[in-house]
């Protein structure tokens, strides 16, 4: 028996995600114009994606690569403390975090673009593809 668990936009996150799609900041709405439709490396890249209990701003199953975008709230110690727990369950979920200030992209859309693909270049070059479970329970 498969013993994994799914962590991927889980059913009781369903009200919130939405809500976070339809209330989004500025910096998302404007960073979501460049990378919906497969506009950025033609990857598909989703908005306001669950992982576990946690949200991230943007999320690229392809290549587990989230894009998270931080305003100033981002800057208080406790805000601060929940965002590095938070990265490091993402992170050990095999899942690699870009983050931004709301700043870059309203100042520098193309710096921000250029390191998001800049980094989906190297996650395709090194990064192996995800494989669907074993769901038979022997070793392939």
């Amino acid at each position: 028996m498969n013993m994994a668990r799914n962590i991927f936009n889980i059913k009781e996150q369903t009200i919130l995600r939405k809500e976070l799609r339809n209330n989004s900041t500025s910096a998302e709405a404007v960073l979501w114009k460049r990378l919906k439709a497969k506009q950025v490396e033609g990857l598909k890249f989703r908005r306001q994606y669950g992982v576990g209990e946690y949200v991230v701003d943007f999320y690229c199953p392809e290549l587990r690569l989230a894009v998270e975008l931080d305003g100033g709230i981002h800057d208080a110690a406790m805000a601060y403390e929940h965002d590095e727990i938070r990265a490091r369950y993402i992170e050990q979920s095999n899942i690699k975090i870009l983050r931004f200030r709301n700043e870059a992209v309203f100042n520098n859309m193309e710096g921000v673009v250029g390191e998001i693909v800049e980094e989906a270049r190297r996650l395709r070059l090194f990064r192996p593809p995800l494989t669907p479970p074993n769901l038979g329970g022997e070793e392939v």
